[in-house]
């Protein structure tokens, strides 16, 4: 959460369970934020038709068998109790009470499987009469969209001349809420299926799913800003975007309740896929030995699978703790809702909902294909990689701003996926799982012994960095695109050209021709790259900079006007040292 408590390193557990709104610095530092609403500093309690808040309020999960839970939920009010909400789908009931024995009282219940408190905190006054949040005023944004390194990198401005995704992909974007009045998000925002989650129960009033921080809308614009000629592009700027708050206000806390209520309206409103960039409060891990953690476990992954099995995918950021998730020792953070404490803890232990069974984990990528200082690890967690250092999108009041995080990754992953969904309307969530990892660009460790497997699949990157372009299938409209996937060998102070052979397309190249370099090469400061057209004439794209950098991979774009479409053109690369080698890996133009 955005507490007064978090420091300025990102250490372990930092009380941040948005997984990339601590926002982090290019130095892997925290942002200072705001301070939270203190626990118990709740306004007066107002009166809801189910309940009167009182202090000592405590949220549980029922767990029971799915089906009809008229009998428990009647169990719930016998024993000092009231029925916050219940989803009968999955067996799952949020009871309140302020009663000390309640928990213990109602494990002893026929039907009841488990118990466990979801928080250490009171429920505050304002679930039962939830304020609105508030609608921002608009700033307006001068025209241009220029397209952003990081849809470069994942190489989305070339795959939107295959397409920019279709409006009939819906994407849950579960978070602190989303603004949808932003200038860039307006056009995309569907608002019929759009909801708070907040406290566990859905609220499904007008603008009950706004921006209770920034985080939400950020995320957003990197999945789904709008094609506008203005601000930023998303990945997918064809798909529709639903919010699905799940944050509480003053604090974005995401209780257990909140997201299993989140999973389950992504299942029954047909979200093809869903961003869930944050870890579930008030645990950093939920260990199974734990009564309390171990209905916590079992009732999020029941609403996971609830929401897989209507159709639904859900994509989840890995944290920004820089630990190994595969090799759990401690927990120092936990719980960030109350006072943490250190505890001793194993694998066994889960950061929900992103080590469920089924969910793809993300991790974050920093300068080109590095590893984001911050971003969490482990052999066989990690599912892909993406951007996620400074990262530029949509904030609350038609403004814009940079955040770095693994939350900053997920959407980027979570566009990528929208557009397999749309390109392929009947894939289901176990083929899009494996197209994502399909897709991915194998990223090798660096020389770093955290770092374990190989370049296909490790412990830091997965399967690697998604790339949009694979995912749509490289297959541009006739004519428009050329590319050439071949393998051109960088030596010590030479010259190498890759060919491609432009034809069909009528009279002159663009003003803006893209061109789209892969370039493989340890100390991209040798180097020297340049388009060639058929006439000879050349167009640096860039010359000797980068310094120690390894690999090119940008679009470039060129004023090309001049030059007659079809023929022969060439990227030419010119090494200007020695020691280090590399490779054309590959090339494209974009007219």
């Amino acid at each position: 959460m955005l507490a007064a408590t978090l420091g300025a390193a990102l250490a372990f557990g930092a009380p941040a369970a948005l997984a990339g709104t601590a926002p982090v610095s290019p130095s892997g530092q925290v942002v200072p934020a705001a301070p939270a609403k203190a626990a118990g500093k709740a306004a007066a309690a107002p009166t809801s038709q189910s309940a009167t808040w009182a202090a000592g309020t405590r949220a549980y999960l029922v767990i029971t068998a799915p089906g009809d839970s008229s009998a428990v939920r009647a169990a719930v009010a016998a024993n000092g109790g009231t029925v916050f909400s219940n989803f009968d789908s999955i067996g799952v009931i949020v009871a309140h009470s302020a009663s000390a024995g309640f928990a213990t009282t109602m494990r002893g219940v026929s039907g009841v499987q488990q118990v466990g408190a979801t928080r250490t905190s009171d429920v505050p006054a304002d679930a039962y009469n939830p304020a609105l949040p508030a609608n921002p005023a608009q700033s307006t944004t001068p025209a241009g969209e220029p397209v952003r390194a990081d849809m470069s990198q994942i190489k989305a401005d070339q795959a939107w001349a295959v397409t920019t995704g279709s409006s009939s992909v819906k994407v849950g974007i579960l978070d602190t809420g989303v603004d949808d009045q932003h200038q860039d998000l307006a056009p995309n925002f569907n608002a019929a299926d759009s909801v708070s989650c907040a406290y566990g129960k859905p609220d499904t009033r007008a603008g009950a799913w706004r921006d209770v921080d920034s985080h939400g809308t950020h995320v957003a614009g990197t999945i789904a800003a709008a094609k506008n000629g203005k601000g930023v592009v998303g990945v997918a700027p064809g798909v529709k975007i639903s919010a699905v708050r799940v944050a509480e206000p003053g604090n974005s806390f995401f209780f257990a309740e909140n997201t299993i209520c989140g999973f389950v309206w992504a299942g029954d409103h047909g979200f093809k896929v869903t961003n869930n960039s944050y870890y579930t409060d008030p645990w950093q891990f939920n260990c199974p030995d734990n009564i309390d953690q171990a209905a916590i476990i079992e009732g999020v992954k029941r609403a996971q699978e609830y929401a897989e099995g209507k159709g639904s995918l859900q994509i989840a950021a890995a944290g920004n703790e820089n630990y190994d998730l595969a090799h759990k020792t401690t927990d120092s953070a936990s719980p960030n809702d109350s006072t943490p404490v250190t505890r001793t803890i194993t694998n066994a232990c889960l950061d929900i909902p992103t080590e469920l069974p089924g969910v793809v984990t993300v991790a974050a990528n920093g300068t080109g294909t590095s590893k984001a200082s911050f971003s969490n690890f482990g052999s066989g967690v990690i599912d892909v990689a993406a951007p996620g250092s400074d990262v530029y999108s949509t904030v609350p009041g038609g403004k814009y701003g940079t955040k770095s995080g693994t939350s900053m990754a997920t959407p980027h992953v979570v566009g990528v996926a929208a557009l397999l969904a749309s390109t392929n309307p009947d894939i289901t969530p176990a083929q899009l799982r494996d197209k994502l990892a399909t897709q991915a660009n194998d990223i090798a460790c660096p020389s770093d012994s955290r770092c374990t497997g190989t370049a296909a699949n490790n412990s830091f990157f997965g399967e690697g960095q998604v790339d949009a372009l694979k995912a749509v299938g490289s297959t541009p409209p006739p004519g428009k695109y050329f590319e050439n996937l071949g393998d051109f060998a960088i030596n010590d102070n030479a010259t190498v050209e890759s060919p491609i052979t432009v034809s069909g397309v009528s009279g002159n190249a663009p003003a803006t021709l893209k061109v789209g370099v892969d370039i493989k090469h340890t100390y991209i400061g040798d180097l020297k790259v340049d388009l060639v057209a058929p006439d000879g004439t050349v167009y640096n794209l860039t010359n000797r900079s980068g310094g120690s950098t390894d690999k090119i991979v940008q679009t470039f774009t060129v004023n090309a006007s001049s030059e007659v479409a079809n023929g022969l053109w060439k990227l030419r690369v010119n090494d200007n040292a020695n020691s280090d080698t590399g490779k054309i890996d590959a090339w494209n133009l974009t007219f």
